[in-house]
């Protein structure tokens, strides 16, 4: 599938839609799961839960030390999530495979990312690859759900497949 030039920053944004609200939604859970955390730790753990699935690395301090001294805590929150937050898998696991195809027409492998959300029960593998019309409506949507302001590209994408 080769995107237009246009169509991969769109879609990039739509994947960050999605990990905007996977942070926020993780925070949340975390405030309430860590009552005797600070703001900063929440905040940082949950990052470090979204940069963990989507292979992201923050190798600036003070992140980089944070991931490395709660690597335990940041696996077991990985773990948890196909758990506790079954409604993000559909749009974790379409974004993901967004990103891995963006990736590929960028000249990126990034393939290890859905066989890593594979193992870790992330991925919904009877779900097809979503058009790129249908992401950025699931985004949309799941942006205005939960009070996300959406970039403009994505809120005027019309017809795009």
């Amino acid at each position: 599938m080769v995107f237009e030039s246009k169509l991969l920053p769109i879609l990039r944004q739509g994947i960050a839609v999605v990990q905007m609200v996977l942070f926020k939604r993780l925070r949340e859970r975390f405030g309430i799961r860590y009552p005797e955390g600070d703001p900063t730790y929440i905040r940082r753990l949950s990052g470090a839960v979204v940069n963990e699935i989507f292979g992201s690395e923050n190798d600036q301090e003070p992140f980089a030390s944070f991931v490395k001294e709660n690597e335990a805590a940041i696996t077991e929150e990985v773990k948890r999530l196909p758990l506790e937050m079954v409604d993000m898998m559909v749009p974790l696991t379409d974004a993901l495979r967004i990103q891995v195809l963006c990736d590929a027409q960028e000249g990126i492998d990034s393939s290890t990312l859905l066989m890593l959300a594979n193992e870790r029960k992330i991925l919904l593998l009877p779900r097809e690859i979503p058009l790129p019309a249908k992401f950025i409506d699931m985004v949309r949507r799941l942006g205005h759900e939960n009070d996300i302001l959406l970039p403009m590209e994505i809120v005027g994408m019309h017809g795009q497949n």
